[in-house]
Order: C-alpha cells, then sequence, then structure tokens
C-alpha cells in the first residue's frame, strides 16, 4: 500500500492529527513509568526479610526507668516463657518491620576516615538470634560467651553477624570473616554472615541498602530492656500475643503496652506496605484510565473519518478495491499516527524519569520498558481501530453513486 496518500489525507486533518497523536505520547510516557513505578513496589512488598516471619511477634513496653531495666527484663521474660505455645521469648532493640533503635553509621578503620554507611544495628539478647531464624550463609552464629553486659549504648568489642549484602558492599570480592569495623569508639570483628535480615524500615532505603543489618550480642541490661521478641507455632501465635499481652498488666502493671507496636510480624510487614500497595492500585487505575481514554479517542476519531469518507470509500470501491484494502488503509493511517504518538511520547517517558529521579529520588528508568510501552500502544491502537476500519471495509460499491 502507498504511504503517500495516506499523508496526503493526513495533512488535511491536522489538529485532529496532533490531538491525537499528542494523547498517544502522553499515554506512552505515563505506561513506561508508571509500569516502572509499580515494579519497584512490588519489588519492595516483597522484599525478604530473612526471618521466620510467620512465628514471630514482639511486644514493646514504655514508661519505665532505665533503673528499673534489669529487673523488668527478667519479670518480663519470666512471665513470656510461661505461657502455653510460647517458644522463645528475648530481649532484641529492634524488630524487622517494627521498632527501631539501632540505626547508626560506622567505619571500617579506627581513624574513622573510612566510611561504611548507616547499617541496622540488631542487639539481641540470649536467644533472640535463634528466635529469628536467619540463615548463616558463612562463619557461625553467636555463641553464650559472646552475649556479655555493657554499659554504653553497645557493648565493646563484640564478635557480630553482618548481612552479605552489606558484606558485599563493604568488601567486594573478599572474603568478610575476621575483618573489622569501628563505631561508638569500640570495633567489632564479623564472625558470621547470614543471607538476609532486612532494616526495620526498608521503604525508607534504596533496593541495594535495605539489608544493611549487623546482629550484635549482648547480655539485656538498662540499655537494651522493653523490647521482646516471641517466637511461637503460626497457628498459636496470635493466641500468644492476647495471652503475653495479658500477662504483661498483671506482672508488670508500672509499665506501658505499646499497643501499636506490639504485633506478629505478619501485621507488621502488612501496615509497612500499606501505603505501597494503595499506590500500585493507584498506578495501575490511572495507567487503565488514560488507555481507555486513549483507545476511546482513537475509536472516536476513525469513526468521524469513517463516516465522513463514506463516498470516497465507495468510489474506491467501484474502482476495485476490496474490502481488505480499506481495511489496511485504515490500520496502516492508524499506525503511522500511533508511531508519532510513540516517538514523542518515548521522548517525553525519558524526561519525566529525569525529573523524577532529581526531585522524589526515583530509580532509573530500565531502557526495556520503552519498547515494551511502544509494542502496548500500537497494539491498542491496531485494536482501537479495528471495528471503525470494519464498518469502512463494508461499505458497499453503491455508495458511489449516491448524490451528496
Amino acid at each position: 500500500m502507498q504511504i503517500q496518500p495516506i499523508l496526503a489525507a493526513l495533512k488535511k486533518h491536522r489538529l485532529a492529527t496532533v490531538l491525537i497523536a499528542l494523547e498517544i505520547a502522553l499515554a506512552c510516557a505515563v505506561l513506561c513509568n508508571a509500569c516502572a513505578l509499580i515494579a519497584g513496589r512490588l519489588a519492595l512488598m516483597h522484599i525478604e526479610s530473612g526471618v521466620a516471619q510467620a512465628s514471630l511477634g514482639t511486644i514493646q513496653l514504655n514508661g519505665y526507668e532505665q533503673a528499673q531495666a534489669v529487673d523488668l527484663n527478667a519479670r518480663v521474660l519470666a512471665g513470656l516463657r510461661a505461657i502455653p505455645g510460647v517458644q522463645s521469648a528475648s530481649v532484641l532493640n529492634s524488630i524487622p518491620f517494627g521498632a527501631r533503635r539501632g540505626t547508626a553509621g560506622f567505619s571500617k578503620d579506627a581513624a574513622g576516615k573510612e566510611s561504611g554507611g548507616v547499617v541496622e544495628f540488631y542487639l539481641g539478647g540470649p536467644g533472640s538470634f535463634a528466635a529469628l531464624g536467619v540463615q548463616v550463609a558463612a562463619g557461625r552464629g553467636p555463641q553464650a560467651d559472646d552475649f556479655k553486659p555493657f554499659e554504653g549504648l553497645m557493648p565493646s568489642q563484640s564478635s557480630v553477624q553482618m548481612t552479605r549484602a552489606l558484606a558485599d558492599h563493604l568488601w567486594p570480592g573478599d572474603n568478610p570473616l575476621g575483618k573489622q569495623i569501628w563505631a561508638f569508639n569500640t570495633h567489632y570483628r564479623v564472625v558470621g554472615i547470614i543471607d538476609h535480615l532486612v532494616r526495620p524500615d526498608p521503604t525508607g532505603w534504596s533496593e541495594g541498602e535495605r539489608d544493611w543489618s549487623i546482629f550484635v550480642p549482648a547480655e539485656p541490661g538498662k540499655f537494651l530492656a522493653g523490647s521482646y521478641l516471641l517466637r511461637a507455632d503460626p497457628a498459636d501465635l496470635a493466641r500468644v500475643m492476647r495471652d503475653a499481652k495479658a500477662s504483661i498488666a498483671k506482672i508488670a502493671p508500672d509499665v506501658v503496652i505499646d499497643h501499636d507496636q506490639s504485633r506478629t510480624l505478619d501485621d507488621l510487614r502488612e501496615r509497612t506496605f500499606k501505603s505501597d500497595r494503595a499506590m500500585t492500585g493507584l498506578l495501575v487505575g490511572v495507567i487503565v484510565a488514560l488507555l481507555g481514554v486513549t483507545a476511546f479517542g482513537i475509536v472516536g476519531l476513525a469513526s468521524f473519518w469513517v463516516a465522513q469518507r463514506r463516498k470516497q470509500i465507495g468510489i474506491r470501491r467501484a474502482l476495485g478495491a476490496t474490502r481488505a484494502d480499506i481495511l489496511r488503509y485504515f490500520q496502516t493511517e492508524n499506525f503511522l499516527i500511533v508511531t508519532l504518538g510513540i516517538a514523542l511520547g518515548l521522548a517525553l517517558a525519558i524526561a519525566i524519569n529525569l525529573a523524577l529521579m532529581k526531585w522524589f529520588e526515583v530509580a532509573r528508568l530500565p531502557l526495556w520498558y520503552l519498547p515494551v510501552g511502544a509494542v502496548a500502544l500500537w497494539l491498542l491502537g491496531q485494536l482501537a481501530v479495528l471495528a471503525p476500519a470494519l464498518r469502512a471495509a463494508n461499505v458497499p460499491p453503491v455508495v458511489a453513486t449516491r448524490s451528496v
């Protein structure tokens, strides 16, 4: 089919052609960026926590003095361990998807000149590492003599475990076991590498930093109290959590239970990603609405042109054009308009992504989204124009003999 007659016809309808092309350009730009944002949100919501999430819950207490911490820990732990169904009760300062109390920076050298980044220091008492259910990939987990009392914010000279993601960041291609890091005027030696241990607040960090965590064994005391990790069978966990709150109300009536943070880890995770799920739904709605409007625009324009060209189509049919020729004409015409819109849309998609990267720290748009978006819009255009094109193909040659 000759393209020149189609281009000549489009020049006579410049305004309508440009408007549809701009609508397609906007749809292309939004489609590419929205899909990338949705993919990022879905990846975040499916992040590997590294812990036995379905079996874990936490109790968070407030309203006590540091001088009471040792006695409080003794009473609470004894009460929690006495609850039927409790497999483990231990002290842990930060909770995955929950309370955050160990975010701090550290360095790779004693002078503090080589920063290692900002990580989550999980300070855990005896039993907490095993209760979390993290998997040791290399080295060893904490041993009994690693849990030592401390007076400052962190223990001194501890043997620690860190995540593989953090170890690869600090010493790429090197064996991290035996390496040392410095924080709070003391040093820590890496004796174990764990597969994953997510931060309490993964949504606030980039994709590469969400798994930067270090487990520090420590004896519970005045700086490690009021935050408890419970482990139970998933089928019993809801009942165990209710019993735990009731038990603490009796054995420690002088403290305040933070009910907002005292939940199962499944509930905490659900709450953490609530806004991400809402954003994903909103973006899907925007995509569907925009593609729907674009499709209806193509259908409306094609239907208008078919009605306007009925006599011209009849003449072509009388001169020997087949139904397939008429169908191909409108499909080719639509393809050219959509291609113009896609060319503008791809440039607009990149520009929008650069603006989002600058102002909202959004990740760079993967280039493979661009051809996928283009193909999607080409298919949408062909499907949208199909019904009007079929109506045009069914115009009989006798129309050419009728007077205007």
